[in-house]
């Protein structure tokens, strides 16, 4: 898509260093062309822009956001630094970078960002859907976001925010589970008089804060989440029980197994364990106490149980049903679809570069691959093909140039294609490769 063409060839230096006089690419001229990459990264965005427009439907457009993290090595500091301690989408606490992105509800990436690794999600919304309406001019959109991006904040910028032919920007945003107990007195109510099915999904409607509250209860998964939640509790319980009774053996002068237990260590070790099962805000922990202690907090539990098997949405698109509401929601996983492609087919992690400007070029060659990813993915399904990406690519990449010198001349050709290697050709559209002027491959 952004190759440069014969004549422009004498002009290489202007965009990469030297390239015309490379025998052998070498890691250094790799480099150097990331940084080629980078002074021209505005102009590369446009060209991605202009390319992706007619593949967009102008009347309605579903925006996904979203957003993960990338681990980052290499311990340097840099300034304006990108790569900071952050929590990682994996889990666990990791020296990262963040990339957003925005895709059409049929998978097709539009735009990306990169952040720093310690960024709250809440803020790179406003930012990034400004330059999705600069650049595509679409007649609606309807945002679709995921947990972590619901704030007042967000509600009352996206209300302000207009197309310019004047629509509003719609949204439809989840609500985080640590936000849950807020709407609180909300669910208990629908819980005694909706969400008493134990067969399929209920889905309904209600108001909170002027916006339209989609919930959805799931009897299955609310099951499963309180019968796993049970669980761990009663681990802890049976582990505070051993521990309760091996201090006591102690205090009676009986013999015990290990190494003498004292009420601080037993609470220290419960605590842990209350802290890895996600437990803290319904086990509680007296660690002020000289005595080991514990509580359930039954209302705690109580409201966790009321969570369960929920999904609660916000949003104000007024043409839209509760169930549709949902459904647009729950297209939000074809996104991470194309972050696992980023993570596993495309690899962009672990970044190992150092500069910022490196970094940004590394994620822009990651999001043009994941593009044509989906372009790929895209034509292959409408042409009936069952190949992937990558198993397409596994077959094309057996077609092989060859060269050779008999006499004096010299002759080159490209590899005869079996049957297979034709056929994904054309659910491409892409002519198969000859061997044209100047013995380049076309």
């Amino acid at each position: 898509m952004f190759g440069i063409n014969r004549n422009e060839r004498s002009q290489s230096p202007k965009y990469a260093p030297g390239v015309g006089s490379i025998k052998k690419v070498d890691h250094q001229h790799l480099l150097r062309a990331m940084d080629a990459l980078n002074t021209q990264r505005d102009a590369v965005n446009d060209k991605v822009t202009e390319l992706l427009r007619p593949l967009i439907d102008q009347e309605l457009s579903d925006v996904f956001y979203d957003m993960t993290t990338i681990r980052a090595e290499v311990l340097t500091e840099q300034d304006e630094e990108l790569r900071q301690y952050g929590r990682s989408k994996d889990g666990g606490i990791r020296r990262q970078v963040m990339l957003g992105m925005v895709q059409t509800a049929e998978g097709l990436p539009l735009y990306h960002e990169v952040f720093e690794g310690n960024t709250a999600e809440v803020k790179t919304l406003q930012p990034t859907l400004k330059t999705i309406i600069e650049r595509f001019p679409v007649k609606r959109i309807v945002v679709v976001a995921d947990r972590g991006l619901l704030s007042v904040d967000n509600l009352d910028e996206l209300e302000q925010m207009t197309l310019p032919n004047g629509q509003p920007v719609e949204f439809i945003l989840a609500v985080p589970g640590r936000r849950y107990s807020d709407f609180e007195p909300i669910l208990e109510p629908l819980q005694r008089t909706v969400f008493d099915s134990t067969e399929a999904e209920v889905i309904t409607e209600t108001q909170w804060q002027a916006q339209r509250l989609i919930v959805a209860h799931d009897p299955v998964r609310a099951a499963d989440e309180t019968a796993a939640r049970d669980a761990r509790i009663n681990s802890i319980e049976e582990e505070a029980q051993r521990l309760t009774e091996k201090l006591i053996r102690q205090d009676e002068g009986k013999t015990t197994h290990g190494r003498k237990l004292s009420d601080g260590g037993a609470t220290a070790r419960l605590y842990k364990e209350v802290s890895e099962s996600s437990l803290a805000k319904i086990v509680r922990i007296d660690l002020k106490s000289e005595l080991f202690s514990y509580d359930i907090d039954e209302k705690a539990l109580k409201r966790a149980r009321l969570m369960d098997g929920k999904l609660l949405l916000v949003t104000k698109c007024k043409n839209l049903s509760p169930t549709e509401v949902v459904r647009h929601y729950k297209s939000l996983t074809d996104i991470e679809r194309g972050f696992k492609a980023l993570k596993s087919d495309i690899e962009i992690g672990p970044v190992y570069h150092r500069l910022p400007e490196r970094i940004r070029s590394h994620a822009m060659i990651s999001f043009i691959a994941l593009v044509l990813h989906r372009v790929m993915q895209m034509r292959l399904k409408a042409a009936g093909s069952e190949h992937s990406p990558m198993r397409a690519l596994e077959q094309l990449r057996r077609i092989q140039y060859h060269q050779a010198t008999l006499g004096g001349s010299t002759v080159t050709g490209v590899s005869s294609m079996s049957r297979e290697q034709l056929d994904i050709f054309k659910a491409l559209s892409i002519e198969k490769p000859s061997v044209g002027p100047d013995n380049l491959i076309v």
